[in-house]
């Protein structure tokens, strides 16, 4: 079996793929799974070898049993004589070997019966090696230590940046907008109230204004980073980033689209980035001005961080602007 781009190792076109072809498996019957036999099997191939969690529910393929052929009798006679071969082989090589190993020991053995502990024919150059060997031994065991520490400081750097340039610190949810107005004091934001459910309802500002009408953004399903730390926005309050599609020349920005039957308040998930979201974002760390530039749709409007799609219980979020940035529509209206 390989993956979509040769070879046994899966790559981001076959996560893509399959959570895709994932929502339409998942709901036909035994029977009509049976007629798409290579789907299935390379379906079966990702799905165990790549950790979905709890995110898709693993389809089950029936696999046919295969009972390999009873191995044919084997001949005595050259049984014996194979074996035989082998074994006096070994026992001469092992007397070789045990032999070299015996003369070696000997000329040790030998050579140190023949020396003399504290030679006076030469106590000038006893005394001399002795400091010189104790030198280097400090010189080696500190020039050690420092490459120790060196070694030991690297990973960390290099861990704690990896992680400050990982998605998963961002507490991205699916919410519903329930109600938008006009912002009072700019005419390119709008003010929306946003339900993650559980009663948990968000204010946030967007600039929106240039592209929906208040109207045309209630009871619409968006996804929106929810640990950024709240501030005002022209003397209004906002508690939340909606994140858009948006064009090259930014005259295109759609709000991407959570799928159908995803569940307010789920947070998004990226296959492979499992970490824990920071509970505040810091902006003094400038986190997602690292993060954002790998936020893009794919050319099917699929939403993805490095490739990866962003998630749901019910599949990909995607918009209907393919092969675009995919950033806080703030900032998207103010470059």
């Amino acid at each position: 079996m390989s993956v979509l781009l040769a070879g046994f190792k899966p790559s981001a076109a076959d996560i893509i793929v399959f959570a895709t072809v994932h929502v339409f498996m998942c709901h036909l019957s035994d029977s009509e799974l049976q007629k798409y036999p290579n789907i299935l099997r390379w379906m079966d191939y990702i799905q165990n070898v790549v950790d979905f969690g709890t995110m898709l529910q693993k389809i089950n393929l029936t696999k046919s049993i295969f009972n390999p052929p009873a191995p044919a009798p084997s001949h005595p006679k050259k049984a014996d004589k194979g074996d035989g071969e082998p074994n006096s082989k070994k026992a001469v090589a092992g007397q070789k070997v045990a032999d070299k190993s015996d003369g070696a020991a000997d000329s040790k053995k030998a050579a140190g019966e023949n020396k003399i502990p504290g030679d006076k024919a030469n106590p000038t150059s006893a005394k001399n090696n002795k400091p010189s060997g104790d030198k280097k031994k400090v010189q080696e065991k500190t020039a050690g230590k420092a490459t120790e520490a060196a070694a030991d400081k690297a990973p960390q750097k290099s861990a704690e940046k990896d992680s400050e340039c990982s998605v998963s610190i961002l507490n991205i949810q699916v919410g519903v907008i329930r109600k938008a107005w006009k912002h009072p004091s700019a005419d390119s934001l709008l003010v929306e109230e946003i339900d993650l459910g559980d009663g948990n309802v968000r204010q946030v500002v967007s600039g929106l204004a240039k592209f929906f009408s208040p109207d045309e953004l209630v009871n619409r399903h968006v996804v929106l980073i929810t640990n950024v730390k709240p501030g005002k926005l022209r003397d209004v309050m906002s508690a939340g980033l909606v994140l858009c599609a948006s064009n090259k020349d930014h005259t295109v920005v759609e709000p991407l689209i959570p799928p159908e039957g995803a569940k307010l308040g789920e947070r998004i998930s990226f296959a492979g980035f499992d970490g824990k979201p920071e509970d505040v974002l810091n902006p003094k760390k400038k986190q997602l001005d690292k993060i954002t530039p790998h936020l893009r749709t794919d050319e099917n409007g699929i939403a993805t961080f490095r490739g990866v799609p962003f998630t749901t219980s019910a599949g990909p979020c995607r918009s209907s602007v393919p092969n675009a940035d995919v950033k806080n529509v703030n900032r998207v209206v103010s470059s």
